[in-house]
């Protein structure tokens, strides 16, 4: 069943959309990740154009984030203190990353750049959390599944000044951590549109050392501010939000947003982030085999004045 996606200008199968949708909802219950960082590339990979994608997906984020944020909050697994300080840099970073973008596109290199920020995050995060992951797989099994919580230590993020208390998390920090935490995720979210979970779950954890039952739904709750926000800036200066395929990405997504977070549930944090990690590894080497292979564009015609 070809639909034809109007802002995209192409004909995609909607059922393929539909299954994408979910496959992405499924993980960001999982993982507590908007799922962005792996829908946008598979959007570039059925052939919608980079800059519809990220503007689109921004959208679908918001969704699929929304329906695990719900059921997070039922086990009241959301700090909404330690939310509200990363989406006050979130959204800060989300309006300088649409500058950003906008400036690029109007050069004529906005795709090329998506497509080498994908590339190096996703290959860097990717190999850190499968080497630390793999980690803590041995410990487990080396203290018979007893590992002491390694959130209790102190770090650099102590002796920081601006202090407050996160009840939920259990945490006495300052505040600063997490505010740049956030506007980098924000920045990120405006060009790359993802929400960022991918980067702020693994920084949620190591560096502001939040519990992980409480990093997943915490994570949700600020990317669902950040990514409509994004949204809306894309859709009001560049016009590259395509309605219909943000509705048929929506659908999935929701749905398989719910059965993610039951999966999540009954799986060991380790074993979600060694599968989180071989996933990102994968559509990293699959997004940088693209851009080797393909001969890159020495000129683009555009009604941007290409080069």
């Amino acid at each position: 069943m070809q639909i034809y996606l109007p802002i995209a200008e192409v004909s995609v199968n909607a059922f393929l959309l539909l299954g994408l949708g979910g496959m992405v909802g499924i993980l960001s219950g999982m993982f507590g990740v908007g799922g962005g960082f792996l829908m946008t590339p598979l959007l570039f990979f059925i052939g919608i154009p980079p800059a519809v994608a990220v503007a689109t997906e921004a959208n679908q984020i918001v969704a699929s984030s929304f329906s695990g944020v719900l059921a997070h909050f039922r086990r009241r697994t959301v700090d909404l203190r330690m939310g509200s300080v990363l989406l006050i840099g979130g959204l800060t970073g989300a309006a300088l990353g649409v500058v950003v973008f906008n400036y690029l596109k109007s050069l004529g290199q906005v795709d090329l750049l998506v497509k080498l920020c994908y590339v190096v995050f996703l290959g860097i995060i990717g190999g850190l959390m499968f080497i630390e992951s793999l980690n803590a797989i041995r410990k487990a099994r080396k203290a018979n599944g007893a590992t002491p919580p390694k959130r209790r230590q102190r770090n650099w993020v102590h002796a920081l000044p601006f202090k407050m208390r996160f009840r939920t998390s259990g945490l006495y920090i300052s505040v600063l951590p997490p505010l740049v935490v956030g506007l980098f995720v924000g920045v990120l979210s405006a060009i790359m549109g993802v929400g960022g979970g991918f980067i702020m779950v693994p920084a949620m954890i190591y560096i502001l050392g939040m519990p992980t039952k409480v990093v997943v739904g915490t994570s949700l709750f600020q990317i669902i501010f950040v990514t409509a926000f994004t949204t809306m800036l894309h859709a009001t200066t560049n016009f590259t939000v395509d309605v219909v395929l943000a509705v048929l990405l929506l659908v999935g997504g929701v749905v398989g947003a719910q059965i993610g977070t039951q999966i999540g549930a009954r799986m060991k944090a380790e074993q979600l982030r060694i599968l989180l990690a071989l996933m990102v590894l994968v559509v990293c080497g699959k997004l940088a085999l693209d851009l080797l292979l393909q001969p890159a564009e020495l000129y683009s015609l555009g009604t941007e004045g290409g080069h």
